[in-house]
């Protein structure tokens, strides 16, 4: 395993470009309430994951921002983490919980959608929900047509072919939603959903969960991921894959420098307009956050 300085030392000439990390994950285990993830025996992740421990793990590697991502299903768990957030300016914007299908959806969005920190809300294969099934439901299409008015977008949870269908069917019935795909390098690129997905100009994807353990290891060589980040590419072009972290999710495969180091390495030798693409400014487009300190980029 390659020691995190030897990779800082690799990644040195390329943190001129500003880094928006569009998926980590903030929880305090410490709370008297406790989490609904992670799960206390998972003795990797089960600490807290604060916006200060996010920023030594990943000092001198060029991140200037960051997209929280929700791992609460619990309704208040919103304003905790936008509370949270708004006392660190690394983070830009939030995507929260919450159910549009339910009764007080309106009511709920319109509470959060006032605080600029909130960026969307996130909707798949979590908490044991199942978006085709909603789909079927109008109040649940008037939630989210509700978010795309309110220019809000929704990320998606988990991919796998089923739900890349159920999003084809969700861009259908709400075409001018922004929706974000996660965790692609985890899913078989071949299902055709995906492939129509990619002509869509209002989907964007992440390049997050590259790592993975195989035979009881986790390469770290790029060249064993470039099959499938060419596979993205190929789907989705430059204009719409942005970089997320998974942080703390990815502790258990490798440090936050190793998980970087194979996008790096994949996206800067496409260009540094391909690179600066991918590091921060499809994240704005996909997100419209707003700058809260001068070390970060402006909009596009």
């Amino acid at each position: 395993m390659v020691a995190p300085v030897a990779i800082r030392d690799r990644l040195a000439g390329a943190v001129s470009i500003p880094i928006v990390d569009t998926h980590i994950h903030l929880f305090d285990t410490a709370r008297p309430q406790g989490v609904p993830w992670p799960d206390k025996n998972d003795a990797v992740l089960y600490k807290p994951a604060l916006p200060g421990r996010y920023r030594k793990v990943t000092q001198g590697l060029g991140v200037v921002a960051a997209i929280e991502i929700e791992c609460s299903p619990w309704l208040e768990d919103n304003q905790w983490v936008l509370d949270v957030a708004a006392k660190d300016s690394i983070v830009v914007g939030v995507i929260g919980d919450l159910e549009p299908g339910r009764p007080g959806f309106r009511a709920q969005l319109e509470r959060f959608a006032r605080n600029p920190l909130f960026r969307g809300i996130r909707y798949g294969n979590l908490w044991g929900r199942d978006l085709g099934a909603e789909l079927e439901k109008p109040e649940f299409i008037r939630g989210l047509t509700a978010l795309a008015q309110a220019g809000l977008a929704l990320d998606t949870a988990n991919p796998t072919p089923a739900l890349m269908a159920d999003v084809a069917r969700l861009t259908d019935r709400v075409p001018n939603l922004r929706v974000i795909l996660d965790h692609l390098p985890q899913l078989d690129l071949s299902t055709a959903n995906l492939r129509e997905l990619g002509k869509r100009p209002q989907v964007y994807a992440k390049v997050s969960g590259v790592l993975r353990r195989v035979s009881g290891r986790v390469p770290l060589d790029t060249n064993f991921y470039r099959g499938r980040l060419d596979e993205i590419w190929d789907v989705f072009g430059p204009d719409r894959l942005m970089y997320g972290s998974d942080w703390p999710n990815s502790d258990p495969l490798g440090t936050y420098a190793q998980v970087l180091q194979i996008v790096q390495e994949y996206f800067h030798a496409k260009g540094t307009a391909a690179a600066e693409r991918y590091f921060w400014k499809n994240s704005v487009a996909a997100y419209r956050w707003i700058k809260r300190d001068a070390h970060q980029p402006g909009p596009v």
